[in-house]
């Protein structure tokens, strides 16, 4: 017999009457409530109706009149009724007879409400719950377990279980009230006198769907509560000497579970959490039936471990995918895969070429149109793509003395963005020149000087032999080395792409700080010449001018317009969380919160403060846009230099390129066009080659602009999980328009060059920066994981890997992923250059550091459930 059947076990904020006190002081009715397995012999629209068996009819304008056919000191009849009602709800009613009592219309004036709530609960996973072995352990260290209980009503059972609690000394709670306990067990808890309604407050109960309507498991009841003055978890199970009928869907219970846990726990540890444990159990008919035979409590023990034994080997599955979670686990690489040349493009193009054109007309042309989600994200992709531009446009510019400008950044940047947005396969990705990108171009320069060779052309010919080997790796499938980077090593990238965004930024505001701010001496001698000179015509407001334009004042407002451009946008980004204005209005606002940040705080620095000189980035028009890079000029040995340049600038570009497409087509984020990783990567060769000849900046695959952009285009859900809020992405809307028409106008801003463009202040570049690096670590496991350090452990969320990894190894992977991205930040921002130049292979690296030294550290089972998905 399988020993798990195909049950889900379904929590009821609802419970089963025992006692309810009604009527005047002499007479008294006990209710019990239980189904009614056949329907009424006859119906009334007046009252009750009960079956040719009962002999009691009970009308609401009559009252109840008693048919007697039974004799006895106490005697009890047996009736099955319905009551009249849309639903139809059937009652199993026991009424004490001993003293007849007509029910007048005022004796049920004291209605009251009574909220009842049902959801369901997963069974737990043995095998990948780590709680549920330390649940049961933790029970038979301290066992609590009665058998043969003789008490037959509900309320008797659970006060010999209280007392049982009470009366173990492991088990003492020395500021526990347990008559308190046992009456918050109950629905009449605290409610007033007339609402008297004695029914249990939270159980859990297994259920079986079937054709006819949902089947209760009646032979078990489990029982949880929530009580603040105990000092741990308490569990204690009592099996029935008989089967005790409790009302509805309890009609022959022979075993109780009662959970008693402290409210601040734990997530995994919480009363509701336990239950499930001792439920899923409990939900075997065939454990039940070997708890019966048990005669002691060591055998009762025992069935207990067997069957945690059996459900552990049931859940033992082969299969990559349990339960809804993704793991990254692939069939090993083949080597014929490799050889098979050009197969992962012609795979790729005919995955997305069907459903091209739908990649203009979704969201527009149909019911479910778009059009005001579109227009919001092409207003932020525009000013995502572009302002970065400007930034490391300006910063080639002081790098390269002027070969690589703000002007051609730009004109790469609208180029290369339009052939992608038009032929890739996955339009969602965004092409940008990046903080890496820019550090090779420094190098280089670098280089350059030191050899006295041509930047143009030297700059051309590692261009164009990172070209030839991206081609290389899209001909011969190198993308399928991809699989074998894990979520963690994928998060890892890139959360350092994040932090290059926060150094980026706080090296521009210290260089400020360092001109405007520390250098007093220069300051001072320059206000003192100008008083000098002034002093003499008698003009003292040019010193004073001066001594602003030239003060500590200019470094303190660039402070306030970075923190002022981070704290704006985040605040507009999250404000959709708010309850304020129109849900609409709150999510325009949120998708526009970079544009709206910039605009404001770009005005404040250039408008409101104009007396003070603000640190702009440099224009020099270009003289020529379009001119061939003379790479005949070069050596051979210039030339063979610059293949091993362009070979570690191809491993950037690939470990770029399909991290970010990676990232971007998450199972979470629900794109169902396909992917196309190898047309994607030879389409950023080609875009590339023709950048290259141009002297134009080089472009790949940009996080966290790429994810942003997908999540500007989704719908997304909030939904509760044991008080913890998740967003959870419903749709996405994937289009091509947005990419298309933003960089268009990323192009067309060359005309607003170098007015009003100018009067972005960098300081509102470095705020944009940290806006970035913000928002992009928005879900990042490893940035939350890092949290859970300063968190307490009740307000941990219940995720898959807190469930699944005891919190100890939780910890230990955090640390060797922290140790793992500080190697990589070592590498990546050394001052030294050409440690700069290694830094992909430190990410290539990580590979083995994954596959072979983490396994001797954290068993395999943890590293996979801690690199699954959601």
């Amino acid at each position: 017999a399988n020993p798990r059947p195909p049950l889900a076990v379904g929590l009821r904020r609802e419970g089963w009457c025992e006692a309810a006190a009604a009527g005047m002081a002499v007479a008294r009715r006990v209710f019990h409530l239980q189904p009614c397995e056949s329907p009424p012999a006859a119906m009334s629209r007046n009252g009750y109706f009960f079956e040719e068996t009962g002999y009691l009819k009970c009308d609401t304008d009559d009252g109840c009149e008693n048919k007697e056919e039974g004799g006895g000191e106490e005697l009890f009849d047996t009736v099955n009724s319905s009551i009249v009602s849309g639903e139809s709800i059937r009652f199993f009613v026991n009424v004490n007879l001993d003293v007849q009592q007509n029910v007048t219309e005022s004796e049920g004036a004291g209605c009251v409400l009574l909220h009842t709530s049902r959801k369901y609960l997963k069974l737990k996973n043995f095998e990948e719950e780590v709680r549920a072995h330390r649940d049961l352990d933790g029970f038979l260290a301290r066992a609590s377990i009665i058998l043969d209980e003789t008490a037959t009503s509900l309320d008797d059972v659970l006060r010999e279980m209280l007392k049982h609690f009470a009366e173990d000394s492991d088990n003492a709670e020395p500021s526990c009230n347990f008559d308190k306990i046992m009456s918050t067990l109950f629905t009449d808890s605290g409610a007033p006198r007339e609402g008297n309604v004695h029914l249990l407050s939270d159980t859990i109960q297994g259920v079986t769907a079937t054709v006819t309507g949902v089947q209760y498991q009646q032979s078990w009841l489990c029982i949880i509560c929530t009580i603040k003055s105990l000092q741990r978890r308490h569990v204690c199970i009592s099996r029935l000497e008989r089967p005790q009928n409790w009302g509805e869907n309890s009609c022959e219970v022979r075993f109780v579970i009662l959970v008693l846990a402290p409210p601040k726990m734990k997530s995994t540890k919480t009363a509701t959490e336990v239950g499930r444990t001792f439920a899923t159990m409990f939900s075997d008919i065939t454990f039940r039936q070997k708890l019966l035979e048990t005669k002691t409590e060591e055998e009762f023990k025992e069935a207990l471990v067997h069957q945690r034994h059996l459900l552990t080997v049931v859940n033992q599955r082969p299969s990559a995918v349990t339960d809804g979670h993704k793991t990254h686990s692939h069939k090993p690489l083949k080597l014929y895969e490799f050889l098979n040349v050009g197969k992962g493009i012609v795979d790729d193009l005919a995955r997305r070429f069907p459903v091209y054109a739908l990649d203009f007309t979704d969201g527009i042309i149909g019911s479910n149109k778009a059009i005001g989600k579109y227009i919001t994200t092409m207003i932020f992709l525009y000013f995502a793509c572009l302002l970065p531009s400007i930034a490391f446009g300006s910063l080639n510019d002081e790098n390269t003395g002027g070969a690589i400008d703000v002007q051609k950044t730009i004109v790469g940047q609208c180029i290369g963005g339009l052939v992608y947005a038009l032929f890739s396969g996955q339009p969602l990705v965004v092409l940008l020149t990046t903080a890496p990108l820019a550090l090779y171009i420094n190098v280089i320069q670098g280089i350059c000087v030191d050899y006295q060779l041509h930047f143009g052309a030297f700059y051309a010919c590692i261009g164009l032999w990172n070209s030839f080997f991206l081609v290389l790796y899209s001909l011969f499938n190198f993308s399928l080395l991809m699989k074998l980077f894990k979520r963690s090593t994928e998060e890892i990238i890139a959360l350092f792409i994040s932090v290059t965004f926060v150094l980026d930024a706080l090296k521009g505001i210290i260089k400020i700080f360092e001109k405007y701010y520390l250098d007093v001496s220069a300051n001072s001698t320059t206000l003192l010449n100008l008083s000098m000179e002034h002093s003499v015509s008698g003009n003292q407001t040019d010193v004073h001018s001066a001594a602003i334009h030239h003060g500590r004042e200019t470094a303190v407002l660039s402070l306030m317009l970075m923190l002022g451009t981070l704290w704006l946008g985040h605040t507009l980004y999250q404000f959709k969380k708010s309850p304020y204005l129109h849900s609409r209005v709150r999510e325009i606002l949120s998708d526009c919160a970079l544009p709206i940040s910039v605009l404001t705080f770009s005005l404040v620095g250039s408008c409101f403060f104009q007396e003070i000189e603000m640190s702009k980035f440099n224009y020099n028009p270009s003289e020529s846009m379009f001119t061939l890079a003379p790479i005949q000029s070069l050596s051979i040995g210039s030339v063979m230099s610059a293949m091993g340049l362009g070979f570690l600038l191809s491993m950037l570009f690939f470990i770029e390129q399909n991290i970010v497409a990676s990232l971007t087509n998450a199972p979470e984020n629900r794109l169902v066009k396909g992917t196309a990783y190898h047309w994607d990567l030879l389409l950023v060769a080609l875009i590339n080659t023709g950048l290259s000849l141009f002297g134009l900046p080089w472009i790949h695959a940009a996080f966290p602009h790429s994810p942003m952009h997908v999540r500007a285009l989704a719908y997304v859900e909030e939904r509760v999980e044991n008080g913890h809020i998740y967003e959870t992405i419903v749709s996405v809307k994937e289009t091509r328009l947005t990419t298309l028409v933003a960089n268009s106008f990323v192009g067309l801003s060359l005309f607003l060059l170098p007015f009003p463009l100018q009067l972005i202040p960098k300081p509102v570049l470095y705020g944009l920066f940290l806006y970035i690096a913000l928002t992009s670590i928005d879900g990042n496991q490893l940035f939350e994981r890092v949290a859970l350090l300063l968190k307490e452990q009740t307000a941990y969320p219940p995720t898959h890997y807190i469930r699944r990894v005891p919190q100890r190894k939780i910890h230990y992977f955090t640390g060797l992923q922290v140790l793992q991205l500080l190697i990589l930040c070592g590498f990546g921002m050394s001052p030294l250059p050409y440690m700069k130049m290694i830094f992909p292979l430190i990410m290539i690296g990580m590979i083995p550091i994954r596959y072979n030294l983490l396994p001797r550290i954290i068993e395999a089972k943890y590293l996979d459930a801690m690199d699954a998905e959601h």
